[in-house]
């Protein structure tokens, strides 16, 4: 049955609609670069916790819509990979840079090659496999990044993993969609939810005098989810089967 006239314009405009959703993600990224400037540290961390939603919110509405033929004036690819670089990337690098988490010596060469690095990543043509799992580290420096704060790492530690993961985006290393990727997902979903919850809780209360206290069970929420995370793309990488097989 053809969709009726009314029903066109109304995904059409659900669809443009979206777009502008997605494309929100940049003045979110603005305010947070600002307070960034600012030495906002609290502001900085939950307008980049609202980008990241955004970004987890756009991708399963485009396709439940249909938004690439609704509305295909705006290619919602392109659109997202330019609001996830300055969101995932760029802002939480000058966070690092703003607050010195890197030591001195080689924080410019690391914030570079951070940036060098996963500006590859996102033109890569094989970003992501048929049953989406990424290639390379994801570039989500949105949520490393306030990890790397929250637990209070040393210059040194932020340093050297910032250089693992950094290296690892040209990898062929795979990485969960933590949406798409089907297995594992009725634990990864609920855990990434819980571990983003605990994150916002954590930047809620983040001061810029005392920094945030972290409780028992927030610290292993923190620690805990990067290495399950870990595991199952370790698990992926060796075992290189389709989630189909």
């Amino acid at each position: 049955m053809r969709p009726t006239i009314g029903g066109e314009r109304l995904n059409r405009s659900a669809g443009y609609a979206l777009h502008v959703m997605t494309a929100s993600g940049a003045a979110a990224g603005l305010l947070a670069l600002q307070a960034v400037i600012d030495g906002n540290v609290r502001a900085a961390l939950l307008w980049l916790l609202l980008c990241q939603v955004l970004d987890g919110l756009d991708g399963p509405i485009a396709r439940r819509i249909d938004v690439v033929f609704h509305a295909p004036r705006v290619d919602g690819y392109v659109l997202d990979l330019i609001v996830d670089y300055l969101t995932c990337v760029v802002v939480p690098v000058a966070l690092m840079v703003r607050l010195n988490m890197l030591p001195a010596e080689f924080q410019t060469l690391i914030a570079a090659m951070v940036l060098l690095l996963s500006a590859l990543w996102f033109a890569r043509t094989d970003i992501e496999t048929e049953d989406h799992w990424f290639n390379g580290f994801p570039a989500i420096w949105n949520l490393a990044v306030p990890t790397f704060l929250i637990l209070d790492l040393s210059q040194r530690t932020t340093a050297i993993v910032t250089v693992f993961l950094a290296i690892s985006q040209l990898t062929n290393v795979k990485f969960p969609h933590l949406v798409r990727v089907v297995k594992w997902r009725l634990f990864t979903l609920p855990f990434a939810f819980i571990y983003t919850l605990n994150l916002f809780v954590l930047s809620w209360n983040y001061s810029n005098e005392t920094g945030v206290e972290n409780s028992t069970l927030s610290l292993v929420i923190m620690i805990a989810f990067p290495i399950y995370i870990g595991l199952i793309s370790i698990k992926r990488t060796l075992f290189s089967e389709s989630e189909e097989s």
